[in-house]
């Protein structure tokens, strides 16, 4: 099914940069956002989570690593990788004081995880688990293809749409009103930003879902949930502010000062992701019972404010 989505999205994306083109230069213009469209939807699908690893200043981490918490994070991120039944994906973090994650990738062959530094130092071990096993959500839901693409696609509609005037090369009746291209210009990244919050509302709460199960416990993502909605309200991430077309990526919005759950919203509200994960909390069953080892059930769970040597999935 979302394969299905996936080809939609990739045909909705080419008519909104073709309109935008039209906008901008006529039918020449048109025709050359056509052309151009064809090659950035074959170019985003093979080389997307690259480059939005790139434009996030991502940098490739292992288990080798000599700072021990991100060998921790490492280590954790692979064995949640293993216990989601997924091949091991590669590793990442960016250097910045706001915690927070996303994932990238066109399959879970080819997927990519990042944490950020600040998420690392803000929040326990077993949050920090919740966290990874919600972005592993997204691979293991094929999730990722969409929302990179979607990422790498809508950066260059508004890349179109602040360079229009070069597109309004046609002469005669090819030439644009002029209220025509500015109409055009506001739209074009508002439609691309639409898309963007479609694809994103909606697979959030699946990722969290999916994501508790994995871990085991829907309390470490609800409590990592809102240690990152306030911190990320303080602290600007300037790779997304300078990139604000990966910001539906992030586990939460990293454009700071935009939490709300409204039309404009890359993500749903946190208190409501919050709800729905207590919610399976109390459904009478312990996730942790069904997903953890035996050794891990006979405890009594380890609180998530707290650091243990081995994570309680393990």
């Amino acid at each position: 099914m979302n394969q299905v989505k996936t080809v939609m999205l990739f045909a909705a994306l080419a008519g909104v940069f073709m309109a935008a083109g039209y906008a901008f230069g006529g039918q020449t213009g048109m025709v050359i956002a056509f052309i151009a469209a064809l090659g950035l939807n074959v170019f985003s699908y093979w080389n997307s989570d690259k480059i939005v690893l790139r434009m996030n200043g991502a940098q490739a981490v292992d288990a080798s690593h000599p700072d021990p918490l991100i060998r921790t994070y490492v280590n954790d991120t692979l064995d949640l990788a293993k216990r989601a039944g997924l091949p091991a994906p590669k590793i990442y973090i960016q250097n910045t004081d706001q915690p927070n994650a996303f994932a990238t990738g066109r399959d879970p062959d080819h997927a990519a995880v990042c944490a950020t530094t600040g998420l690392l130092r803000a929040l326990s071990r077993e949050e920090i688990a919740g966290v990874m096993a919600h972005e592993l959500a997204h691979v293991k839901n094929r999730d990722t293809l969409t929302m990179t693409v979607t990422a790498s696609i809508a950066g260059a509609i508004g890349l179109l749409a602040n360079f229009g005037m070069i597109f309004s090369m046609g002469r005669g009746e090819d030439r644009p009103n002029p209220i025509v291209m500015i109409a055009g210009m506001i739209l074009a990244p508002m439609a691309a930003g639409l898309v963007q919050m479609a694809i994103s509302r909606t697979r959030e709460y699946s990722a969290d879902a999916e994501g508790a199960r994995i871990a085991g416990n829907p309390q470490w993502l609800a409590s990592a949930l809102q240690k990152i909605e306030r911190a990320a309200r303080g602290e600007l991430n300037v790779y997304a502010e300078r990139n604000p077309a990966t910001a539906h990526m992030f586990i939460i919005n990293p454009l700071n000062g935009q939490g709300a759950d409204n039309l404009f919203s890359t993500h749903p509200a946190t208190q409501n992701r919050v709800r729905a994960l207590m919610q399976m909390s109390g459904d009478g069953h312990s996730l942790r019972d069904e997903a953890a080892p035996r050794s891990a059930r006979t405890g009594t769970g380890v609180p998530v404010t707290t650091r243990s040597k081995r994570g309680p999935w393990q």
